[in-house]
């Protein structure tokens, strides 16, 4: 590190549990952020503020006057562009040094193994079933930890999903793909803007941890928020060894 990182990341370096080992390894490692919305703000926010070196950010929308209300990483100057390039736009302003991949794209199965391969950590920030099913499978398939998050309403929820542990679960021991789950959409039912704010740092929290080897990841365990009251639930989640997709990968 150079004498501007020394002073930039000098809060972090005065941690013992990161220190400059801990923050080479920020610097060294790339992240891929599936969403660029409510949960993806604070998390390329705080993942580009933290001094991750690669971040690719993924996301086929674009800025709309309803995303404002709690998509912070977007301002109202950038409605109407792709919300990666305004992502990029955000994250290079809080961090020059860095190298953000703006992918306007919905990645498919295929595409999804192309950019997980080369990841060090996944964060799912995706607001629908399906691509949360195919991030988990590829993952699975890559033995690459996830950082899973989901909120609607006043409701949040967060979990790891560590495929380099053989006994830690994945997304579909918990949600198994072929069972039904009702789609509830933001755009339908709404959502408390500072809960996004909640899960998404918690997801950056989650994510930097893994990257440092830091600490006791949220893997095994699914918290789940009630923002009305601002209670947490935590339950211990086990890995299904019927699984139909982490079952169908040896781990050992």
């Amino acid at each position: 590190m150079n004498d501007q990182q020394l002073l930039r990341y000098s809060r972090h370096i005065l941690l013992d549990d990161i220190d400059i080992d801990g923050q080479e390894k920020f610097l060294a490692a790339h992240a891929l952020i599936i969403g660029a919305g409510g949960l993806g703000s604070p998390v390329a926010m705080y993942l580009a503020s933290a001094g991750v070196g690669r971040i690719t950010l993924v996301d086929n929308d674009n800025v709309d006057l309803t995303n404002l209300q709690r998509q912070i990483l977007h301002t109202s100057e950038r409605v109407g562009q792709p919300k990666v390039s305004s992502g990029k736009t955000a994250m290079t302003q809080i961090n020059p040094d860095i190298q953000v991949i703006a992918l306007a794209e919905r990645a498919d199965e295929a595409r999804l193994a192309q950019l997980i391969s080369d990841a060090d950590v996944v964060i799912d920030c995706s607001d629908n079933f399906a691509t949360r099913q195919a991030i988990n499978r590829t993952c699975v398939a890559h033995q690459v930890p996830l950082v899973s998050g989901a909120a609607i309403r006043f409701d949040g929820q967060i979990s790891v999903f560590d495929a380099r542990d053989a006994s830690s679960p994945c997304y579909a021991c918990l949600f198994p793909p072929d069972r039904e789950f009702e789609e509830i959409a933001c755009s339908t039912m709404g959502v408390f803007a500072p809960l996004v704010g909640i899960i998404g740092s918690m997801q950056a929290a989650e994510a930097l941890k893994l990257i440092a080897g830091i600490g006791t990841s949220l893997s095994g365990f699914l918290l789940m928020l009630d923002a009305r009251s601002m209670e947490w639930t935590r339950i211990g989640v086990a890995r299904d060894t019927a699984c139909l997709v982490c079952g169908k990968h040896d781990r050992a």
